[in-house]
């Protein structure tokens, strides 16, 4: 866990303060920064709370910024050993509610990506009056419908029925070679194919999902949200309010996951809304810190 450990360290001494908080039932460990409105930032899959460090240092001096490692995820607590299906947007959602509680913020602005944009959406259908905002970054909603697992997109989306399979994470995990291979890969193809941008902290991501349970509780996910995304594929979820929190997407323009140009039916899902396009892959808030930072803090500011 050396690199890992070196990557917390720097943290540490960049002004983060790690904590663990109660939350629904499990301990959330939550990277704190900064003075000022409050943010909570969630990560997605394959990340950790580390990944939004580039952008937590650009804006300590404006933001008071809590980023809890997921149900599941990084040093958060594991409530099952085994695969697991429990583990909805609605859950991680709870767990966020718990969150803020704990914290003390009534309301707080909200920045999200992958899995965290769906908890996001769950938790703004709600709870919309604990929300300044949101901004979320290459979002799935059901507005993507059919396109999602279009023949032409299944080479992109087949980890999602891999990690669901209840011998996956023991896969995955049989060696540091085969678990590095595996998230690299999904780390640099999403990132436009570009080695370079996860490379300085592959090591503590390896580091990271090498921990017991860490392979497990990230495909939890898949296990959890796997119906529903059959129902969107299919185009039959059932009909949901719009989103009544004002949002802001960031959507990166070579996101291969997440196409841009699936960004065409927001206004069908979100009552206010607007949009950037930055200069990134699915990974923007991590590739391209200095613009993702800007636009949380003109959005918030």
């Amino acid at each position: 866990m050396q690199a890992l450990d070196q990557a917390m360290a720097e943290a540490v001494a960049a002004g983060t303060r790690f904590e663990r908080i109660a939350s629904n039932g499990i301990a959330l460990h939550v990277a704190r920064m900064g003075t000022g409105t409050p943010l909570v930032l969630l990560h997605g899959w394959p990340e950790l709370n580390l990944v939004w460090q580039p952008v937590m240092r650009r804006l300590a001096d404006r933001f008071a910024m809590a980023a809890p490692d997921l149900r599941g995820f990084g040093a958060t607590g594991k409530p099952s050993d085994a695969p697991d299906a429990g583990a909805t947007a609605d859950l991680h959602a709870a767990d966020l509610l718990g969150l803020a509680d704990a914290l003390g913020w009534q309301r707080f602005g909200l920045v999200a990506g992958d899995v965290g944009s769906f908890v996001a959406q769950a938790f703004a259908l709600k709870h919309p009056e604990r929300l300044a905002g949101m901004v979320l970054f290459s979002t799935v909603y059901p507005g993507i419908g059919r396109r999602y697992g279009a023949p032409a997109h299944l080479i992109e989306v087949w980890y999602q029925y891999f990690n669901q399979l209840p011998w996956a994470a023991q896969l995955v995990g049989s060696s540091r070679e085969a678990c590095r291979l595996f998230i690299k890969h999904f780390l640099d193809h999403w990132s436009g194919d570009d080695p370079t941008v996860f490379a300085p902290v592959l090591e503590a991501w390896v580091d990271n999902f090498m921990r017991p349970g860490n392979l497990q509780g990230g495909f939890d996910w898949y296990r959890a949200s796997g119906p529903g995304r059959v129902l969107m594929l299919e185009e039959r979820l059932p009909p949901r309010p719009k989103v009544a929190t004002r949002t802001r997407f960031l959507w990166g323009k070579r996101d291969p996951l997440i196409k841009p140009e699936w960004s065409d039916k927001l206004g069908d899902y979100f009552a206010d809304c607007s949009i950037a396009f930055l200069d990134a892959g699915h990974f923007a808030h991590f590739q391209a810190p200095d613009a993702a930072s800007r636009e949380i803090a003109g959005f918030f500011g």
